[in-house]
């Protein structure tokens, strides 16, 4: 009996370790694995300066982004033709406009009568042929045009025609006060009367008449200031005589020429 007490003893003290280190292993592979918490120290911290430096930089504005390729854009303001509506055998504006990209003043078109053109003047030719004679010059409308004509007044049936590229025309010998009036003329009819599109002849003044005005300006003048020269002298004379009568008039009343009073 003692025996098997000791044997039994003797089993259990070699089983026990082998069931603690069954029960451990069992326990290490089952149980989750420990989370350990993380502790950080803080040597020291920054002054208020870096904690506004901190804030403008995270909040400062973010960058500009430049696209590498920008299509330039050129500003380039109109300009007008190079157009004198009163100048004759010029080119059209139409192809001054087509060949520089120049802007033309408005045009109407063709299927409208035109508008009427302007007088600029009327004066003698001085030379030449037609010395003598009168000039018409006048300006081109807005519109489509493709010749013109001048009407004197008191000449019934006598019409002068001129081309589109044409701003002059004799017209002739005119009587002082004579109406001249151009018209433009296209497919579609002509041009009204206007205010400017006629006017009455004035006959300018010669050289001779401007050179008697002249003369004639000088010797009123001149007679003018010999007239206010003679006044001057008349009036200093005066004065004198008045200087030597009152000098004469104040003598020593205790003398005089028959003795002494």
């Amino acid at each position: 009996m003692m025996s098997l007490c000791r044997n039994l003893a003797t089993l259990l003290l070699f089983v026990s370790p082998l069931m603690h280190s069954h029960h451990f292993t069992h326990a290490a592979s089952t149980s989750p694995p420990i989370t350990r918490p993380r502790i950080i120290f803080m040597t020291g911290l920054g002054s208020d300066d870096d904690y506004e430096d901190e804030y403008d930089d995270s909040h400062s504005p973010p960058p500009r982004v430049q696209s590498s390729m920008r299509t330039p854009l050129l500003h380039r303001e109109p300009q007008l033709c190079q157009y004198d509506s009163c100048v004759e055998n010029q080119e059209p504006c139409a192809l001054l406009s087509k060949a520089t990209g120049c802007l033309c003043p408005g045009v109407s078109g063709a299927d409208e009568p035109p508008h009427a053109p302007r007088i600029a003047t009327l004066l003698p030719v001085v030379e030449g042929k037609d010395r003598g004679k009168i000039e018409v010059q006048w300006c081109a409308p807005s519109s489509v045009v493709s010749s013109y004509r001048v009407v004197v007044e008191g000449r019934d049936g006598v019409v002068l025609e001129y081309g589109n590229a044409l701003r002059r025309g004799v017209v002739g010998s005119l009587e002082v006060g004579s109406k001249v009036c151009v018209e433009a003329v296209n497919d579609a009819g002509q041009s009204a009367a206007s205010e400017f599109s006629c006017m009455r002849y004035e006959a300018p003044e010669s050289s001779d008449q401007k050179l008697l005005a002249w003369v004639i300006g000088g010797g009123v003048v001149l007679l003018l200031l010999f007239v206010i020269a003679g006044v001057i002298l008349w009036k200093c004379q005066i004065c004198r005589k008045a200087k030597r009568d009152s000098a004469d008039g104040l003598g020593n009343p205790s003398y005089s020429t028959e003795g002494t009073l």
